[in-house]
């Protein structure tokens, strides 16, 4: 897998006007590291409007070029024509960050059913974005610490390591010599969320005139609140806090340690773990047996997060994964997480009866009470639906045995339901549901890529005893 810094050399050349000024231009890397977080509303809609126009005139000079070449030729020139497409996503939504980077976030988590040159570009977004420079992050993160870092740490590394779509990641080391990671968040990433928030809503106008518009709303604005959530790293550190102290050192499972006095909201501070990213894992050749242990490990963190947590963990994807050189896992980013209050937790309760029997009938009440729909409006074509994307939810658990989570059709059926659903309208359902949608296929993406092959049924069983649930019907 090519780093970023090789894949934006891909990129086009910087504008005719550009080369021919006096001063050398910088690199197109150097130029992305240089760009401030453009903000304003319809700046950023302007700019996605002039990506997609981008995008359009990619595929349809393919499709001219495809009448006057050969099939192997045609199928090169497609494959070129989603790679560099897929570049100039990572381009644009490098340069917008926030909500827009977070969508090319959720493309790359559907490997095999999007175009792999989209998947293995946009999968860069989760870890590996360009970073933003120094010179714009310094004056910050002073008001921030209260000083310059040089003071504060005994080396701080200007050059970030890993970047995403709210801030980027500098290795420091402490006074006290222990190794850190510092989190700091982009300067105006905060308004650049509300600015395409407000955007998108203009693309939800049309479902006012549903019967579900309020479903909508409410879905929306659950969105909203747990982004504002994630730009606030005061609140991060204690949900990282509260996750760390979940676990045992025999479940394998590793969250760094926060270091409370050179963390704020928008600088956080915490242990450093040494560990690779879930593509760099696959290239060292696992075994079978191994991806079943870290696979294993994962299965067991996010059932310990729910049910002895307490809260649902969304960014569950492979850049906030790391594989350690011992077999152990580690879990990064927990700025977006939904606690389960009292109706949530019922709720939960209630789906783990068709989690456990596996019953059409158990499936459909709960289906119905989590959509807050009548017996009259759950039929037809929505029932079916809804009933195999439950089914294919739940599977792997009810059945219990080994499933083979690298099955290629099984994960593409889940990935085709949910387009079905989404295709339709089948919106009413609880204000959580797109992000519990975005945990469920983040978690099942990482099992896929692993071709782990587990039984979940058991690690469910030992987690769930925890919670004091009235199971008879187990």
């Amino acid at each position: 897998m090519p780093s970023v810094a090789e894949l934006i050399k891909a990129l086009p050349e910087v504008e005719a006007m550009e080369r021919e000024e006096k001063f050398t231009v910088p690199s197109p890397l150097e130029q992305m590291s240089l760009r401030p977080i453009p903000v304003g509303r319809w700046r950023r809609l302007g700019m996605l409007g002039t990506l997609q126009a981008k995008i359009a005139a990619a595929y349809l000079f393919y499709w001219l070029r495809s009448w006057f070449s050969h099939a192997t030729e045609s199928e090169r020139n497609l494959a070129e024509t989603h790679w560099r497409t897929a570049l100039r996503m990572l381009d644009s939504m490098s340069y917008l960050r926030g909500a827009a980077m977070k969508v090319g976030q959720m493309m790359a988590n559907f490997p095999d059913v999007a175009p792999r040159e989209f998947v293995d570009t946009l999968d860069r977004l989760h870890f590996d974005a360009p970073p933003m420079h120094w010179s714009l992050l310094r004056e910050m993160v002073h008001n921030e610490l209260g000083s310059d870092v040089e003071q504060l740490f005994a080396s701080f590394d200007h050059d970030a390591f890993a970047a995403a779509s709210l801030g980027q990641v500098h290795r420091a080391t402490l006074t006290s010599g222990e190794d850190v990671a510092v989190k700091i968040q982009y300067p105006g990433v905060g308004r650049a969320i509300n600015d395409d928030l407000r955007n998108l809503m203009l693309f939800l106008l049309p479902s006012r005139l549903t019967r579900d518009w309020e479903y909508v709303k409410a879905q929306f604005e659950d969105i909203r609140s747990r982004l504002e959530m994630e730009c606030d790293y005061q609140q991060e550190a204690a949900n990282q806090i509260h996750i760390r102290n979940l676990y045992r050192e025999s479940d394998g499972v590793v969250v760094p340690r926060v270091i409370p006095r050179v963390s704020t909201s928008r600088v956080l501070t915490m242990e450093y773990i040494g560990g690779v990213h879930l593509d760099r894992y696959l290239q060292g050749n696992p075994s079978q047996q191994q991806r079943n242990v870290v696979a294993e490990r994962l299965v067991r963190a996010w059932y310990r997060m729910i049910y002895a947590g307490r809260t649902l963990y969304i960014d569950f994807h492979p850049g906030n994964v790391l594989f350690l050189d011992d077999g152990r896992i580690g879990l990064l980013d927990f700025g977006m997480m939904i606690p389960l209050d009292a109706k949530l937790w019922h709720l939960m309760e209630v789906m783990d009866k068709p989690l456990t029997t596996g019953r059409r009938e158990d499936r459909d009440a709960a289906n119905r009470l989590w959509c807050e729909l009548s017996d009259q409006e759950y039929i037809g074509e929505r029932k079916a639906i809804m009933d195999r994307f439950a089914d294919w939810s739940w599977r792997p658990r009810y059945c219990g045995g080994e499933f083979d989570f690298g099955d290629e059709a099984d994960f593409r059926e889940g990935v085709d339901l949910f387009a079905q659903m989404v295709k339709r309208r089948y919106s009413r359902a609880q204000p959580c549901t797109p992000l519990i949608a975005r945990q469920q296929f983040g978690w099942r993406s990482i099992l896929y890529r692993l071709k782990a092959k587990l039984d979940i049924r058991p690690i469910a069983e030992e987690e769930v005893a925890i919670t004091g649930w009235d199971r008879s019907y187990t």
